[in-house]
């Protein structure tokens, strides 16, 4: 069983921020695989369960708030006895990334990102993999809590469908690795 866990916060007012990259991969990744989500309520989420090759992958989207998100991936992955480090790839924004830019790491520190500072609280361990999306632009000069909430631009937007299209690959390439 693997988890792919997609970070944002929950709210009409965050869904087309830059915090938020990681649900809407989640979202289409759904859609693609035609698979509705519905919600967990005690495990602080929304999940979509999907069979691929006979392995059972939940997508998951914690509604708890970003600087949170931890406490709710640690419920699945207690709950399912999985191992982070084999079973569970996260994906968020990484503002030090440039716009559309994507990174895959199996470690590391959180970065200063603070869903994945909770992560790694909760889970104990930074040994779990992460896909990280670029949001970031090289005049960026406001505030990171004020920046990643801000929404995208419309030259942005347009870009994203290709771009996640790009991320959603990614991911389908660490499920058939891992």
């Amino acid at each position: 069983m693997k988890l792919i866990v997609g970070l944002g916060n929950p709210g009409e007012k965050y869904t087309h921020t830059r915090h938020n990259i990681g649900f809407r991969i989640i979202d289409d990744l759904a859609e693609q695989w035609k698979a509705p989500s519905t919600s967990c309520s005690q495990f602080k989420a929304e999940a979509t369960e999907v069979h691929i090759d006979g392995e059972k992958i939940l997508l998951i989207k914690p509604q708890t708030f970003m600087n949170l998100s931890g406490e709710s991936v640690q419920q699945f992955v207690n709950y399912y006895k999985l191992d982070p480090q084999q079973d569970v790839l996260i994906i968020f924004d990484d503002k030090d990334l440039l716009f559309g830019s994507l990174r895959h790491r199996e470690s590391g520190s959180s970065g200063g990102h603070n869903g994945i500072k909770s992560l790694i609280q909760q889970l104990g361990t930074d040994q779990f993999h992460r896909l990280k999306f670029g949001v970031g632009h090289e005049s960026q000069k406001i505030p990171t809590d004020a920046f990643v909430l801000q929404k995208f631009s419309e030259e942005e937007e347009e870009e994203l469908p290709d771009l996640i299209q790009d991320a959603i690959k990614k991911t389908q390439d660490w499920l058939k690795s891992s």
